[in-house]
């Protein structure tokens, strides 16, 4: 790079001086050209340079959200010189594109536009991209990161030996420089894209589950941290949006957290909110991101505009893209999410290459682009955590990564549509999958579960649904659910040999099916139809004599009747799915 292109021949660029350090296997900060490469690690620097860091201050808080939101302030660095003539200004007195906080907002349009925002998956991952820079680096981009409490609606952090659950939120809030003409004039914003990322246990595979934004749903009463530091219980609603559940009243992101919780039955490790800047910087930092459309595409209210075929999009034209609604499908959100699914796809291809993992300078621009345009809950404020959680991020394969929709249908009350409700059956089978680990793809296993003698109880014959037979007790399950699960035997499987014996003579910590060994195949017939996992199958030692019945106790697991009691082995036939590997295009 020559001098003209810096501004000043002494001005030099951080991404141009990255260098292999072949004793750490790490990319280092060299700023000195006569220097040796360092031999200690990245991280050996800490405990010098720890004392010299500043104290974190808090700052006001965000609109009308009442947040303590904090923004960490990073030690000077002095020896970090300045970036080029890009951020700073050039020698020929060009102003640059991008100044943040010196350029007047735009005028807004006089139409209010709903705006997606949603790549908290992608700033996810991009940590896992700068996980080896060095430790004068981390000071650097911590100055970057914005933290807001998570009021304790999570687990209170990820742990490498568990399933990790991400909530990732994008809001339509006017923020950044250049967005004033998007989103709601004067608005706090909502939860106007919401994904679920959910990596499993084994770190051999991954789900991202869309929450459609007018989803009918309930918001719990929410606890949260005020600018003073006091703590304000923001009352629940009732049968209301869920994008509610962010800015309105003064919701923050934990209360986000707690109606996705409420909803799913998961419960959520952290959360990250992007702004619109994430789009159009993250896109433009990895040189765009490579999308195809059948059809030409035109969209006045998201000012997009591409003819069919291949495109690498980046910058405005990116976010212009991830707004369409119009252009696309019949013009719902649900078709906006299934593009948003297929452009965050593409991205997160992007970002996991060589040509990005290999390249100090587009290392440097993701990181910027990253910790900037990323708000992350208090438990994961530091660069040092956020590169933890990228590296275990990091770990599935991509085709094993599947983005999927959680299943909705027109709300029947609405003679216009304008919202959807949950479909119920699809949607706790999908759910339980989630909450059970198990992987929306076909994933290799180290440890295959017909090795397991308990899941050998499931292989074998099955009876029919009418010979089956069953005494059905309560031991634990919501009230009613004996006779709910008698019901719906006999009226929707057909199993008529089945009784309600009310309550269990005591409580069980979860369900199980007793059963003798003459009645294996009565069993795995009705372990099919509930859902029961192997572990909740308990053969006896003597056969059944004339018409003895098998037991079944529903205990605190036990959702209701058709919803199984473990995820199950395949998704939902109806459930909108993208494959993160496979490139779909825009219709």
């Amino acid at each position: 790079m020559d001098a003209q292109s810096r501004g000043r021949a002494d001005e030099i660029d951080p991404a141009d001086q990255w260098v292999m350090n072949p004793q750490t296997g790490n990319y280092e900060l060299r700023l000195d050209q006569s220097a040796p490469q360092s031999t200690a690690s990245p991280t050996g620097a800490v405990g010098a340079r720890r004392s010299r860091r500043s104290a974190e201050t808090p700052e006001a808080a965000n609109g009308a959200s009442g947040t303590a939101t904090r923004r960490r302030t990073a030690d000077p660095a002095p020896e970090v010189p300045p970036q080029r003539s890009r951020r700073a200004g050039n020698a020929s007195g060009r102003v640059p594109q991008q100044q943040a906080g010196r350029r007047k907002r735009q005028q807004a349009a006089s139409r209010k536009k709903k705006a997606l925002l949603w790549t908290g998956g992608s700033l996810a991952l991009l940590m896992v991209a700068t996980a080896g820079a060095g430790y004068l680096y981390y000071e650097h981009l911590n100055g970057n990161i914005t933290a807001i409490p998570d009021d304790n609606a999570g687990t209170g952090g990820f742990s490498p030996d568990r399933a990790i659950n991400i909530l990732l939120i994008g809001t339509d809030k006017r923020t950044g420089e250049g967005n004033g003409s998007y989103g709601d004039r004067n608005s706090p914003g909502h939860a106007d894209t919401t994904l679920l990322l959910h990596v499993s246990k084994d770190r051999t595979n991954a789900t991202a589950l869309s929450i459609p934004r007018d989803l009918i749903t309930d918001i719990p009463d929410c606890p949260t941290t005020q600018e003073d530091g006091s703590t304000k219980v923001i009352p629940g609603t009732q049968g209301t949006r869920f994008n509610e559940s962010l800015g309105q009243s003064g919701r923050t992101p934990s209360c986000t957290m707690r109606t996705v919780t409420e909803l799913t039955g998961i419960t959520m490790d952290h959360f990250m909110v992007a702004d619109f800047n994430a789009v159009k910087t993250l896109s433009t930092a990895v040189g765009g991101v490579p999308i195809c459309i059948d059809k030409d595409l035109y969209d006045d209210d998201s000012k997009l505009d591409l003819k069919a075929g291949d495109h690498n999009l980046q910058g405005e034209e990116a976010l212009a893209f991830v707004r369409t609604r119009h252009a696309v499908g019949f013009g719902s959100d649900l078709d906006r999410i299934k593009i948003q699914q297929q452009f965050l796809s593409s991205l997160m291809r992007k970002l996991k290459s060589n040509d990005t993992l290999t390249s100090p300078t587009k290392l440097f621009k993701l990181a910027e682009a990253g910790t900037k345009a990323l708000t992350v809950d208090s438990k994961i404020s530091d660069i040092g955590k956020l590169r933890d959680l990228g590296l275990e991020l990091g770990k599935f394969d991509m085709k094993n990564l599947t983005f999927a929709t959680v299943p909705v249908a027109d709300n029947p009350t609405e003679k216009v549509k304008a919202t959807v409700v949950l479909k119920e059956a699809q949607a706790e089978s999908l759910f339980s999958m989630v909450r059970n680990d198990v992987s929306l793809t076909e994933v290799e296993r180290k440890e295959k579960a017909a090795k397991d003698k308990q899941a050998e109880l499931l292989q074998g014959t099955r009876a029919e649904a009418s010979d089956v037979r069953v005494d059905v007790f309560n031991g634990g399950g919501p009230q009613g659910s004996a006779q709910k699960t008698l019901d719906w035997l006999q009226n929707t499987e057909g199993v008529l040999k089945s009784t309600n014996k009310g309550n269990a003579p005591a409580d069980v910590p979860r369900t199980t099916l007793e059963y003798a060994p003459n009645q294996a195949d009565q069993a795995r017939k009705l372990a099919d139809l509930m859902g029961l996992p192997a572990a909740a199958l308990k053969p006896g030692t003597e056969d059944a004599v004339g018409l003895e019945a098998m037991t079944l106790t529903l205990g605190p697991d036990f959702k209701g009747a058709g919803v199984p009691i473990t995820g199950p082995a395949k998704v939902p036939e109806d459930v909108q799915k993208v494959e993160a590997d496979k490139q779909v295009c825009a219709k």
